[in-house]
């Protein structure tokens, strides 16, 4: 039995895949990585603020029952305690070179009224920097005023 020779064809390969356009996957990827790059940036600040604000409770609390200081070296203390925590929890363009009334307005800005620039609060600006405090200066009031403002940073968005 002679073979037949079968009538075959060459085998054609089908054309290669281009590269436009993509594939969706690679239409969702950046958006993907944009949305996660975002999201970590939101946990980064959310923590960095309630971790600055948690500690500086801390702080303040310490200051308040701290017997062996005056009023003046409390006082001192508190205005650094809410410079740390407003440059912690706003950027550090927005706060830190402001000073005197300047600083109280920015205080102010974070609270209903104002209880920096025209109540007790007024006395963080240049009391700290006396030897004696004024007459009518009353520590706890300011330490209030502290507490206050610190519990509207944990509550601002």
């Amino acid at each position: 039995m002679e073979p037949k020779a079968l009538d075959l064809k060459d085998i054609h390969l089908p054309e290669l895949v281009g590269w436009w356009p993509p594939a969706i996957g690679w239409w969702l990827a950046p958006i993907f990585i944009l949305l996660l790059c975002t999201l970590i940036v939101w946990l980064y600040k959310y923590l960095t603020r309630k971790t600055a604000i948690k500690t500086a409770n801390k702080q303040l609390l310490d200051i308040k029952e701290n017997n062996t200081s005056t009023d003046i070296e409390k006082l001192a203390n508190l205005s650094a305690l809410l410079r740390r925590v407003a440059i912690s929890i706003s950027s550090r363009n927005e706060c830190a070179s402001l000073t005197g009334q300047a600083w109280l307005e920015y205080l102010n800005s974070t609270v209903k009224e104002t209880p920096f620039t025209e109540g007790v609060g007024r006395y963080l600006a240049t009391t700290h920097y006396k030897k004696v405090p004024d007459n009518d200066f009353d520590i706890s009031q300011i330490i209030t005023l502290c507490e206050n403002w610190l519990k509207a940073q944990k509550n601002k968005k």
